[in-house]
This record gives C-alpha cells, structure tokens and sequence, in this order.
C-alpha cells in the first residue's frame, strides 16, 4: 500500500471546538486527541486542520462577539493561535503523540514551489517523525480566509496536496440535509448545482463558513480523488466511527482522477486571476482536441491579469471548462482576442513571442 493512502485529514471547526460560552472545548479535544492516537497505533496517518485561533483570541481578550475590522481579527488569531496550539500540545502529549504546527495561506498553493515544499515538510512530519501536523489558515495576514472561509478550502487542499485517503470534515450539524424532508442526506455520489443549492448560507456568530463552503471544499476534495465526509463532531466517538465505515453524517463518493503533476496543480490549487470567455468552436478543440487556446476563439475578457496568471476559461455561457497560464496580458487581449496571429504584430505594435494564448500543456481541463 502507497504510504499516501492510510493519510486521514480531519478539519474541525469553531462551532465543534468551541462550548456554548464560546471557550474552547477542553474535554472534545480530549476525546479527539484520544480517538486520533487510536487511529494512529492501527497504522493511520492524521492531519488536522483547526479553526479556532480567532475564536481563542477573542475568548482570551474577553469579547463575546466576533467584531468586523479586520485588524481586530487578526489581532485576536495572534495571540489565539498560541492558546489553541498549546491546548492540542497538551491533549496529543498525553497520548504520547508529538505535534507540529503549519500556518499556511493561499499564497502557498499559488506557487507551485512552495505548494511543493510544504508536501515535503508533510511527508517528513507523517512518515519520518511521527507527528501529527496541526495546519491553521495564517489568519494574521491572510485576509481571504478571514473574509470568505472557514478553513474549509483549505482541508480539500491539504487532503488534494497529500493524496489523502479521506477528508473528515467535523461540524455542527449532523450532515447534509435535505431541505424537502429535513432528513440527513446518507451518500452523495457527485455534487451538482442540485446538492450545492441544498446548502444553507447560515453561520454562527464565531464561524465563518457554512454548509455551502463545506460542500464547495468537498467538491474540490472529491474531484482530485479524495473520499469525503461531513459529520457532526459532537457526537460520541465520531472519529472513530467515520474511519470505521458506520453510516453517520454524509458521505461524499471520490472521482475519478483526471490529472497529475503540475496539471493538477493548476486545476485546483490557484485562485485565478481572471477569466477567458471562447467560442463553441474553441472548447471543441481544447477539450477535445488536445489544441493549444488560440486568440481567434476568444470573445470576451475579464479581470486584470498579467503575463504567466493562471486564468479560468468559460464558455459564452459562462460554464468553468479549463484553467491554464496565460502567455498575454488582458490589456493585450482586449486587442487581439478574435484576431488570426498573422494580425498580432500589427495590432500590439511589437514582435510575436507566442502564437498561443494559453498553451496547452500549461491547461488543465476540469
């Protein structure tokens, strides 16, 4: 068996670590860390993905609710992060468990070095030093998460990067529920817009994400090939229970895998600077074609990209069908999208390095 495969990545989030008071839940890390160093003497491999650090900070600073300037938040993540730290220390070390801290932001998935890097650092930490990684969004300087998320992107990343063998995601709530019968929805086999719309929107005053973000994060977990589930981390013994098989929570069937290398870093790990609007005809030949995106097929540009950003491609219709590295500028765009690239020179009024506007073995295809 590939080492990669016994790897578990479990994200927990503020609602589950948190008491009603909105202090940080010292007997569920207890049972957490327990069940964690189970899993690890049956042969697992765990990686935890927290939230919390705000939620800490706020609790040390003694503010019961979140505020909205963002200086606030990041103030409070900064002396958070070292309350939670300490208490996964102290939970994991009784169980003779060594832990090891990772801030990451997007940026880190961005470049695809340092996206590199941090596999290493992971690899060593599970295979090499036993331990068990504890991965936070960087909430003192990464402001996307603070905004938009709930460390919920950020475990489908981590469980992508590591070709984990499932991603565990501990909420609230029991699951996916269906809003005709109020019922937990047991299996999901693909998500589409059907199941994304059963989301709710609704987050608690500590949290950031909801049910959308979740399922959102699964997608992208599930598309690169990962197992997914969404269980509710107050219950008895979850983990344990998930890694077992037991019906609880939603689960969420993995796809087939449809890149590797730097492809698939490119459809999933960048957030795209901008956006390529083609033809019926240019999707034809990028998707089944195997062809490099020419100018002649683009009609529309937007965003404020520049030379070498990654950028989503759509159709008229605006359907996400590839992502790839742009060899132009989108104020050069604007000037020779539609045009053969016989007309480039004249209308860019400098010699033509490349014919492609986004070559394909710098495209992924989603």
């Amino acid at each position: 068996m590939q080492k990669n495969k016994r790897i578990i990545v479990v994200k927990i989030g503020t609602a589950v670590l948190t008491d009603a008071s909105g202090r940080l839940n010292a007997e569920f890390l207890k049972s957490f860390c327990f069940q964690a160093s189970k899993l690890i003497k049956s042969g697992y491999k765990i990686i935890v993905v927290t939230s919390g650090a705000i939620g800490a900070g706020l609790q040390s600073a003694g503010i019961s609710k979140r505020p909205q300037a963002l200086s606030k938040l990041q103030a409070a993540a900064a002396i958070g992060q070292n309350k939670l730290m300490k208490q996964y220390d102290d939970c994991m070390h009784k169980n003779n468990l060594q832990v090891a801290q990772i801030l990451l932001t997007q940026e880190d998935f961005n470049n695809r070095t340092r996206c590199l890097n941090a596999y290493n650092t992971l690899m060593e930490l599970l295979c090499e030093f036993n331990a068990v990684p504890i991965i936070n969004e960087n909430d003192t300087v990464a402001t996307d998460e603070i905004k938009f998320g709930d460390n919920d992107r950020l475990s489908a990343l981590v469980a992508n990067l590591i070709n984990a063998q499932q991603l565990i995601i501990l909420t609230s709530v029991d699951g996916l529920i269906c809003p005709d019968d109020n019922k937990v929805v047991h299996l999901v086999t693909h998500i589409t817009a059907s199941v994304l719309n059963m989301a709710t929107k609704e987050v608690g005053k500590m949290s950031r994400g909801g049910m959308r973000s979740k399922l959102q994060a699964v997608k992208i977990a599930t598309d690169s090939g990962v197992a997914c589930v969404i269980a509710n981390g107050r219950q008895k013994d979850i983990l344990l229970r998930v890694v077992a098989g037991e019906a609880i929570g939603t689960t969420f069937l993995p796809q087939q895998k449809t890149h590797t290398g730097k492809k698939r870093w490119l459809a999933f790990f960048p957030i795209p600077c901008g956006t390529i609007f083609v033809d019926e005809g240019a999707r034809q030949a990028l998707i089944s074609g195997g062809k490099s995106l020419l100018a002649t097929g683009i009609k529309k540009i937007e965003g404020n990209f520049a030379v070498s950003d990654i950028v989503k491609i759509k159709t008229l219709q605006g359907e996400e069908f590839a992502r790839g590295v742009t060899n132009y500028a989108s104020r050069e765009l604007l000037k020779i999208k539609g045009l053969k690239t016989e007309q480039f020179k004249t209308a860019l009024n400098r010699e033509i390095v490349h014919e492609e506007v986004v070559h394909r073995d710098n495209m992924a295809i989603l």
